[in-house]
């Protein structure tokens, strides 16, 4: 009897045990946390809002969607690049004297063969000014190399405005030698072209393309400013390892425009005075020919008139595309007695 009673409780349980694992769920452990994931580093739920971003907590924006960044950012890019293109340039009259009292009606700008739609004018006499002094320190030059230093030192110490504009000093022969980094500091820029001494081979069209790609080009720029170079030499390069068409290339890049004052004193203007017109001439400045000691100081007062007597516009060209080829800049005064002077032109943009 007992015997039967105990087979009975043990089939029961059987029953029962199993009829539990068919309906209850099963209850799995939590897993062992990895090495990457510490038992400790749990996240905390955060509510969703109905496009199933997290809410933005303080201090911490939310984020958009990055896909629409993105997109938001490139299409922010193109619209920067069509509507500033920005234009510095000059107006003199039959007589070489400047004008400074234009309007914006009084002239129209040309990008890439097409009238462009003009979107600011404004008289510019005061731009920051980011200068570099390049003098030729070669032994073609040694007959009036002292006079023209001390006429560069009168120049920067009048231009150079204390923590306004900035200016630095290379000298060059076979190489290009920095004697003075960008600086405010006329006493330094002073020193700089004192520190330069004649002797070698020119290598002018190297130094050029240094000045621009490894100085004004990575100088940093914050609103307009008027970039330029003046450039001292007899014209005559005969190291360089780039040529005078890549040279003034590198200053339309670094939109660079460059005076030159020749130191040939033979009376008569030769092939080196040529390329020096032809330098200036690409990148919207002028060519002094000083024959006599006291025109080179002549030359420099009249490049500091022209650095403060300057009209800026900005305009959006009439057919725009970013694919980095050079498109030319032709600005036309209404009055044809006057002369515009500026750069040739520019490198748009790659996407």
């Amino acid at each position: 009897m007992k015997s039967r009673i105990f087979l009975l409780l043990v089939a029961f349980h059987m029953l029962a045990g199993s009829l539990i694992g068919q309906t209850a769920p099963a209850a799995s452990a939590p897993p062992a946390p990895t090495p990457s994931t510490p038992p400790s580093a749990k996240s905390t739920p955060t509510a969703k809002t109905p496009t199933g971003q997290a809410p933005a907590q303080p201090g911490n924006p939310a984020k958009s969607d990055p896909a629409q960044s993105d997109s938001d950012e490139s299409v922010a890019t193109i619209v920067h690049v069509v509507n500033e293109v920005r234009v510095v340039f000059t107006v003199t009259d039959r007589h070489g004297r400047y004008i400074k009292d234009l309007k914006r009606d009084d002239f129209k700008v040309i990008d890439d063969q097409k009238p462009a739609e003009l979107r600011s004018f404004r008289s510019e006499t005061d731009l920051p000014l980011q200068v570099g002094l390049l003098v030729d320190a070669s032994n073609s030059v040694r007959d009036r190399f002292k006079f023209e230093q001390e006429a560069a030192i009168e120049f920067l110490n009048a231009i150079i405005r204390p923590r306004y504009d900035k200016a630095f000093v290379v000298g060059f022969d076979a190489t290009p030698e920095v004697t003075q980094d960008f600086t405010d500091n006329t006493e330094g820029l002073s020193a700089g072209v004192r520190m330069l001494r004649a002797g070698g081979g020119t290598a002018m069209y190297d130094a050029l393309y240094f000045a621009c790609r490894d100085k004004l080009l990575k100088q940093e720029q914050v609103g307009p400013v008027r970039r330029a170079i003046i450039l001292l030499s007899d014209g005559e390069d005969n190291l360089s390892h780039v040529t005078r068409e890549e040279a003034i290339d590198m200053a339309a890049r670094a939109e660079v425009i460059v005076y030159t004052i020749s130191t040939n004193i033979s009376g008569m203007k030769g092939k080196g005075d040529k390329v020096l017109e032809r330098i200036a001439d690409a990148t919207g400045g002028r060519a002094f020919f000083p024959f006599q000691m006291r025109d080179v100081s002549d030359a420099f007062l009249s490049i500091q008139e022209e650095l403060r007597s300057q009209y800026a516009v900005a305009y959006k060209p009439a057919d725009f595309a970013a694919d980095g080829r050079y498109r030319t800049i032709a600005i036309l005064a209404q009055d044809k007695g006057m002369k515009v002077r500026t750069r040739k032109g520019y490198y748009a943009p790659k996407q």
